[in-house]
């Protein structure tokens, strides 16, 4: 039974491939995206009960935030054993086609909040991919490639990323390092990976065991002036729900109601100022896929309820 009645259109972006096969007992939970997209149907959060569906980003727009080298490798799947252990996966085709789909569901997502104000992907968020190379899980940086594809095609010329998954963003900010037109906001936990961060425009970097409170706290006294000083076209939000404290590889806190909060604050803050807001999943982190598809829902529910209040406030 849908949980949700009528409601404003929320575009929310998914593509069977965002499921790869991993090794197997592989740590990064990847039947995750599946289980996201039949949360969605199952809870009735589609408007016109279908999802877009992107097209693989191609090497063009690839190429724009990563080298060329490193992209070509990625699809001849020659990515050298070394890049491979950095990244956590072997290069497979499934794996490739996996980021590849990923990306252009990111672009896709910032194009659609551009259109309707708001939009989600199912996937995205891999911000430890560096311009040389991939990592921590993260093939390819789908955030920046789509801000370098939108700032390519004119669409928009300054973007803010929002970055509130539990690591640090780190290679979003080595792709926009020396780069004015993107701010990098990265909120994280301080001893977690990466150990060697690069740093972002701005990074807030919390202790172990953080609650709600104190996070909501530090968030709600940077975005307001962040939104405040930047002439910005765009916002893209990194959603991860790894800073719960049931998270396998988190080291913070947060309840779930504390993610559904701060979820809530992020978009609301950045809608009430005008600003297009794309959602991406980010990092989350458990065996039991339920509950993580369950928190990871948070962002589009979170988003429907946003547009929905903003559709009763101009009736």
């Amino acid at each position: 039974m849908p949980l949700y009645g009528p409601q404003m259109h929320v575009p929310i972006v998914h593509h069977p491939a965002y499921c790869a096969e991993p090794p197997e007992d592989h740590r990064f939970p990847m039947d995750k995206f599946r289980a996201v997209a039949s949360r969605i149907v199952e809870d009735g959060l589609l408007a016109g009960d279908k999802f877009y569906r992107p097209r693989p980003a191609p090497f063009e727009w690839l190429a724009l935030a990563h080298d060329d080298v490193y992209v070509d490798q990625v699809f001849a799947g020659n990515v050298s054993a070394e890049i491979a252990r950095e990244i956590g996966f072997p290069m497979k085709p499934d794996i490739a086609l996996r980021a590849r789909c990923a990306t252009g569901g990111t672009v896709l997502t910032g194009y659609l909040a551009m259109e309707h104000g708001l939009a989600c992907n199912t996937a995205g968020g891999s911000h430890h991919a560096r311009r040389a190379h991939g990592s921590g899980f993260c093939v390819f940086n789908d955030v920046a490639v789509a801000i370098k594809v939108m700032q390519a095609d004119g669409v928009i010329r300054r973007a803010l990323v929002i970055d509130l998954d539990v690591h640090q963003g780190d290679g979003t900010a080595d792709i926009f390092a020396g780069d004015d037109s993107v701010f990098t906001f990265s909120m994280h936990s301080a001893k977690n990976y990466p150990v060697r961060k690069v740093p972002s425009s701005l990074d807030v970097a919390l202790p172990d065991g953080l609650a709600d409170q104190p996070y909501m706290d530090q968030l709600t006294s940077i975005l307001p002036e962040l939104l405040k000083d930047g002439q910005y076209d765009i916002a893209f939000y990194n959603a991860g729900v790894d800073p719960y404290a049931g998270d396998r590889l988190g080291r913070l806190a947060l309840t779930r109601e504390g993610l559904a909060r701060r979820d809530r604050y992020v978009i609301e803050t950045v809608r009430k100022v005008g600003l297009p807001l794309a959602g991406v999943l980010g990092g989350g982190y458990s065996k039991d896929m339920c509950e993580l598809s369950d928190r990871h829902v948070s962002l589009h529910r979170a988003a429907i309820a946003v547009s929905n209040v903003r559709k009763s406030a101009t009736v």
